[in-house]
């Protein structure tokens, strides 16, 4: 008798388990296994293909996943223990470089996996009235993590586009006497001009290890400036730049650029660095770098953060064409930015950040660096990053600056230390200095009271400058660091502004009778040539504090 042995049959897989073999699962459950699977590879990318049946690639996936998340760790850790080091990661043009691309291939990756979990659910099991539910689902979820990352990646290029455009491949600076002092011009680039006029100058000098903030404002019409030692300058000005009522410091620049170039063999702007140089001898540091705002670009980037928010001291004019440049006058205002509580444009805060019309300098100093502080203050994580491109993008048109890429993150873990400091203040001018100083400077005197001021600022004794005035008299409290810079023509100085030492201030809204004042007042006297009459409406109009 012949008898058969059959082979024992491998084990069947069971096909009533609904994650693997939905078609038999009732439809709730179908719906939920949707949902969870859209939920896994949103959540931890890989583990819905490993759950559901496509292991080799949820494998390759789930390492990819814990590889980002490694690095997603050790950059947080950097955040914590070394933001400088990250920062400087994320602003070397290779290193983010790098980071773009790789930003790119994972949320290629993630979307790639988004659609294979789409193959997994098996839209056709779904209840009909499901389908479009568990679409949309997916869609959002591809958009909140591709498109999370894809935004990433572009944010950094355009960082990355905008770093290359302002800042230079030079080599980094050290601080001195424990400070980095930063020149900040600004000025027109006009089709009338052979180089860039800085018609405002400030110095912002920063604790290295603190960040406490000091701005030195230095006038555009200050006279007789002094070059630092080693400046080629001074082989033309060994006694300071004492050519006559013409050599304003702020002239530098263009004379540099016209007719001395020669003496700044492979620097990138000559005109500049001799700007730098005047500043430096002049107060008596040493400052390290420039940064040059073009005023072409500025009402740009007000535009592109949404304009700024001030409280007005006093009536601002938006001035007319020159009519009578001996005598400063104007013709008939374009209109006027008035007292009070006011949201800014780009092209209403230009006017005020430049316009000196029936006022002077000192008036106009002033409520640069409020639109200044105003810009730090307002330009707050949300609105960075809703309106980067813009902002980026203005921002390219409007600074340029001989300070080294590779120490960007530095310099921005630097402000992060500022920000939200009290900065202290110094204008070679009213309030600070007779109205007439900037024509017969005392630099003696100018390099006491910044000597002054920076020992202050780092804990030493505020008298070993040797200034009997005393603290009190140069230092202003502020809210924020930096000073916008502005260009208008030249006018002969009047008498200053009552300076705003207060933050606390009224608006002059009023004439000193009750009446209130109004455009078509103003413009009333303009036409009738009662230009005092103006001046005493708007002499307060150098107060200014940012909202």
């Amino acid at each position: 008798m012949t008898t058969s042995h059959s082979r024992p049959k491998a084990p069947q897989p069971a096909l009533t388990d609904p994650v693997r073999h939905p078609a038999n699962a009732p439809a709730p459950v179908r719906t939920k296994r949707a949902f969870v699977l859209l939920l896994l590879t949103l959540l931890v990318p890989g583990s819905a293909q490993i759950v559901a049946g496509d292991r080799k690639l949820g494998r390759i996936a789930l390492r990819v996943t814990l590889a980002a998340w490694a690095l997603a760790i050790a950059g947080l850790v950097l955040l914590l223990v070394n933001r400088t080091l990250l920062i400087g990661i994320l602003t070397n043009t290779v290193a983010s470089l790098l980071i773009i691309a790789l930003l790119i291939a994972l949320a290629i990756g993630w979307a790639a996996l988004f659609v294979n979990t789409l193959r997994l659910i098996r839209p056709v099991l779904l209840a009909p009235g499901m389908r479009p539910i568990v679409g949309v689902a997916l869609v959002l979820a591809m958009v909140l993590s591709s498109g999370t990352l894809g935004y990433a990646a572009y944010v950094l290029n355009v960082s990355r586009n905008a770093i290359g455009s302002i800042f230079s491949a030079g080599p980094a600076i050290d601080p001195v006497d424990g400070r980095y002092n930063f020149l900040m011009m600004g000025g027109d680039a006009g089709d009338d001009r052979t180089g860039r006029r800085p018609d405002s100058l400030s110095v912002l000098s920063v604790d290295a290890k603190t960040g406490q903030t000091a701005i030195i404002s230095v006038p555009r019409n200050l006279q007789n400036a002094q070059f630092s030692e080693g400046s080629p300058m001074r082989q033309i000005y060994p006694d300071g730049y004492d050519c006559g009522n013409e050599c304003l410091i702020n002239a530098i620049n263009t004379e540099v650029t016209n007719e001395h170039a020669d003496l700044y063999p492979g620097v990138a702007d000559p005109g500049a660095q001799a700007t730098l140089e005047a500043v430096s001898g002049t107060l008596g540091i040493t400052v390290q770098a420039y940064v040059l705002v073009d005023m072409d670009g500025f009402a740009k980037l007000i535009d592109a953060m949404g304009g700024i928010r001030i409280k007005a001291g006093g009536w601002v004019p938006l001035s007319g064409d020159m009519v009578d440049e001996a005598n400063g006058i104007h013709g008939m205002p374009l209109g006027w930015i008035p007292a009070g509580e006011q949201h800014l444009n780009g092209y209403h805060a230009l006017w005020y950040g430049r316009s000196r019309e029936f006022v002077d300098d000192y008036a106009r100093i002033q409520r640069q660096q409020c639109v200044q502080q105003a810009m730090l203050k307002q330009l707050d994580p949300a609105t960075l990053l809703a309106k980067f491109e813009d902002i980026a993008n203005a921002g390219t048109k409007v600074v340029d600056s001989n300070i080294s890429a590779s120490q960007l993150g530095s310099f921005v873990d630097l402000a992060m230390k500022a920000k939200g400091k009290e900065v202290s203040r110094l204008t070679i001018g009213p309030p600070d200095f007779d109205a007439s100083f900037s024509t017969v400077p005392d630099f003696d005197q100018i390099h006491q009271k910044v000597d002054q001021l920076l020992a202050a600022q780092s804990g030493k004794s505020a008298g070993a400058a040797g200034d009997p005035a005393g603290e009190d008299s140069i230092v202003q409290a502020g809210t924020g660091a930096g000073h916008l810079m502005a260009a208008a023509p030249a006018a002969p100085l009047t008498q200053p502004a009552p300076s705003p030492s207060s933050s606390d201030f009224t608006p002059v809204t009023t004439t000193p009778d009750g009446e209130p004042i109004t455009e078509e007042m103003l413009n009333q006297f303009k036409r009738e040539g009662n230009e005092q009459a103006i001046r005493d409406l708007v002499a307060t109009n150098g107060q200014c504090r940012p909202l």
